[in-house]
């Protein structure tokens, strides 16, 4: 993809835009990651990139009596939808167990980061994991994703993906009781059921060759079986005990730590 007259790499122009931000928005950047089909690993030709980032402001922004913002957009255009959020928004999603701030910690396509963020997560990230949070989310991904994209008789192909990846990623969460790996590869080896893998494997060969818009036939086998997933699960998502960690301690000091610049 062309991005305006920038002949550098995506990885370059990424590094570019996070030192614009930090210096229009007076912040210091954190964490950079790839965090859509591409870190997903199944984007398609034409897919764009989807940045998000962690970031940090002046300790005295965090004494204001206002309201202050808690999110940047940074970019949005057909190549780059690039937004973050501050720190402190990301340790209150860290209480929640927010499966999407799981993924972000965890990309494996990794643009920027740096120690202080390497060491907060590694302290509290784990205390904080629910299985049940994370169980609902990924269900209602899938759920939401079966039903908006792929009614009808032709499907997009890649739509198949943002269904299967959340049902493979609760059958991880059921089994291991930790947060799934990003990766779709990772969770089609790790669990998904030998009898399903050649039609899925078929399916991911048609589709990386297919554009955003593409449309085909529709797949009984997969479509059957994400039918029962999706109907196993929510059924366990609703039968699960409440693991959330009601602790507030660890994150407060790491917010603290950060926002102090001891980090």
């Amino acid at each position: 993809m062309k991005y305006e007259h920038f002949e550098g790499t995506v990885e370059e122009l990424v590094l570019l835009k996070i030192r614009e931000i930090e210096e229009k928005e007076h912040v210091r950047i954190l964490h950079a990651v790839e965090s859509g089909s591409r870190a997903w690993g199944f984007a398609s030709p034409d897919s764009d990139y989807d940045v998000r980032f962690i970031y940090a402001r002046d300790k005295n922004y965090y004494l204001r009596l206002r309201n202050t913002r808690d999110y940047i957009d940074g970019e949005l255009n057909e190549v780059l939808d690039m937004n973050g959020w501050d720190i402190k928004k990301a340790l209150q999603h860290f209480h929640k167990s927010n499966a999407t701030l799981f993924e972000w910690s965890r990309s494996p396509v990794v643009y920027y980061t740096t120690d202080e963020w390497k060491n907060l997560y590694s302290r509290v990230a784990d205390r904080y994991f629910s299985c049940k949070s994370a169980l609902y989310h990924y269900y209602g991904t899938a759920n939401k994703n079966y039903h908006e994209h792929l009614p009808g008789d032709m499907v997009r192909y890649k739509k198949y993906f943002y269904v299967l990846r959340p049902v493979l990623a609760c059958k991880w969460i059921e089994e291991r009781k930790c947060p799934p790996p990003v990766l779709f590869d990772e969770l089609f080896d790790a669990v998904l059921e030998d009898e399903m893998k050649a039609a899925v494997r078929d399916l991911l060969a048609k589709k990386v060759n297919m554009s955003e818009s593409d449309r085909a036939p529709r797949i009984a086998k997969v479509d059957r079986y994400l039918e029962k997933k999706l109907e196993y699960y929510k059924a366990l998502a609703e039968t699960m005990e409440d693991d959330r960690n009601p602790d507030w301690e660890m994150l407060e000091e790491a917010f603290r730590e950060v926002a102090l610049g001891k980090g």
